[in-house]
């Protein structure tokens, strides 16, 4: 069994579609997303055209639940997040925020080696953020409280994995559409489950972002994140507001 696990699209279409083909390509028979469709990219009713034709098994994103839910609505900020979310408002069409209001927080899927759980923050709240980087014993106490083998969970836009002793794996699988690693491209991870156990492998494909960062431009967004999509970290100026 082998499974693409991507998050963070921001709805960059050109950076989805680079990771679901190079995901093809790679031998993938599922594509499970942790989330954040929307926000930041220019494309937002492309991007989740895309990932429902594709049949990706998505989960709510804190930016997917912002434009959802008008309760969802937090504490207004100053940073490039929120407003590239006010100009989503304006750009999506109705029958995606009616499929975003259909998409779980949580999902799980049954495999060989045992249970994938997968969410954006938490497994209660979208906007939550786990920390992966704990002590093994608390990442055990993690994993058997969710009861999964396989953990994974975003928001942080850098890719990170990790074996938990016998007891199962951690991933973040980064940002399909603004990574944050210092390398500009569109995230991935690829994990391969079997009777014998688990594999988990990182990769970053290449796609056009400048055509992205011309496109984000063009349509009057935030320079910032144009620059972000190319250099793949923020720029020191301006804020950065997680969406």
């Amino acid at each position: 069994m082998l499974i693409g696990v991507i998050s963070d699209v921001h709805a960059n279409v050109l950076a989805l579609e680079a990771a679901l083909s190079d995901l093809k390509r790679a031998g993938a028979t599922t594509v499970v997303c942790l989330g954040d469709l929307v926000g930041y990219g220019p494309a937002p009713n492309e991007t989740i055209d895309l990932l429902r034709s594709s049949q990706v098994m998505c989960t709510l994103g804190e930016a997917d639940e912002r434009i959802a839910y008008d309760f969802a609505t937090r504490t207004t900020r100053a940073g490039v997040a929120d407003q590239t979310l006010e100009w989503t408002r304006t750009v999506i069409e109705r029958r995606h925020v009616e499929w975003l209001r259909e998409l779980p927080v949580q999902r799980r899927l049954d495999t060989p080696a045992g249970r994938l759980r997968w969410f954006h923050g938490s497994a209660e709240d979208p906007a939550d953020r786990l920390n992966l980087h704990q002590d093994p014993i608390s990442l055990t106490a993690l994993l058997n409280r969710h009861r999964c083998t396989i953990l994974s969970c975003a928001g942080s836009h850098v890719p990170f994995f990790r074996k938990v002793a016998s007891a199962g794996w951690v991933i973040n699988p980064g940002s399909v559409g603004l990574s944050l690693n210092g390398e500009p491209g569109a995230d991935y991870a690829l994990v391969r489950v079997d009777e014998m156990g688990v594999d988990v492998r990182m990769d970053k494909v290449e796609y056009d972002f400048a055509a992205v960062a011309f496109d984000i431009v063009a349509w009057g967004l935030p320079a910032v994140i144009a620059e972000a999509i190319q250099h793949g970290r923020m720029p020191d100026r301006g804020s950065s507001d997680e969406a």
